[in-house]
């Protein structure tokens, strides 16, 4: 019989192929998917931010583009708008100088026109005061003719001498009324003779201010009549070129204005010296002007400065 030899069995090992795949079965750590929910997480709460939120903040946006409406604004534009703004304020000076002092003239006629009605209705009670007194000195004076031919009728029953020299002593006393009465009277008749002058003086000299009113009035209400159109337009003017300067530009620019004895807030560079105060410029400064990079003002009187450019810009 012949012998067999047998094979062993080989057993499998497991192939690199096959510890692959076992490796990438491997569950992910948490802290990966603990990541993946915080990421999810935020995702959702900004989709579900708040409506007022959102609303809030385009507000706020809108408002700053507002604001900066006149940053944007460059120093050359506003240095023009406030040449223009002056040129228009310049004329509208002129127009009120053509005016003159009748303003002036017609508000003082109408202060003295009041003085005068005052002092007049003053004078007036006066007078009725005095009338008055008159009258009561005069009643003191009949009371006291009626107590003197009381007290004589009574000397004529007196039973002693001495009811007759009380009764003399009576008799004296309103006798001495009488006169200080009849004095009274005469001073208020001639204090009140210089007052009913005094009021006729005054009325009189009411009526010649109201005639001179009457007059300036007219006057000058035909010069508003004819200047009145000009100088609307011109108003208007200055407040459109007031939309392109900032306030507190503006604000500088009046109070420059205010102080200046001609109203020039803003002037022009002439023979290398300030149109306002006609002091010298240096070159440094005139060139700084000439590049409109910056707003510069005179050392001297603080007058905002242009050249020729901003000049010919604004005509």
């Amino acid at each position: 019989m012949a012998k067999t030899t047998s094979k062993p069995i080989a057993t499998s090992k497991p192939s690199k192929l096959a510890r692959k795949p076992v490796a990438k079965v491997t569950a992910p750590p948490r802290k990966k998917v603990a990541k993946v929910d915080d990421v999810i997480e935020e995702t959702v709460e900004v989709k579900v931010a708040p409506k007022e939120t959102v609303e809030a903040k385009i507000a706020s946006k809108a408002k700053t583009e507002v604001v900066d409406d006149k940053s944007e604004i460059t120093i050359e534009q506003k240095l023009i708008a406030l040449y223009s703004l002056q040129q228009v304020d310049s004329q509208v000076d002129k127009i009120r100088i053509i005016r003159g002092e009748l303003p002036l003239e017609v508000q003082d006629l109408e202060d003295e026109i009041i003085g005068l009605e005052t002092r007049v209705d003053n004078y007036i009670q006066e007078t009725l005061v005095m009338e008055k007194s008159i009258t009561d000195k005069k009643t003191t004076v009949k009371d006291a003719l009626a107590l003197i031919k009381k007290y004589e009728d009574q000397q004529m029953n007196v039973r002693n001498n001495r009811e007759y020299d009380s009764l003399t002593k009576e008799i004296e006393y309103q006798n001495l009324e009488i006169q200080l009465s009849e004095k009274r009277i005469r001073e208020f008749q001639a204090n009140l003779e210089l007052k009913k002058e005094e009021i006729e003086t005054f009325q009189k000299t009411l009526e010649d201010r109201k005639n001179d009113l009457e007059i300036k009035r007219n006057e000058l209400e035909d010069i508003i009549a004819e200047t009145e159109k000009e100088e609307s337009d011109l108003i208007t003017n200055s407040e459109n070129n007031k939309q392109f300067i900032e306030d507190r530009l503006l604000t500088a620019y009046t109070r420059i204005r205010k102080n200046a004895r001609n109203g020039l807030a803003v002037v022009q560079i002439e023979r290398d010296a300030c149109g306002g105060c006609f002091n010298k410029i240096p070159p440094q400064h005139q060139l700084d002007i000439r590049m409109h990079k910056k707003i510069i003002v005179c050392e001297y009187c603080g007058r905002i400065l242009v050249d020729g450019g901003i000049v010919s810009a604004v005509h």
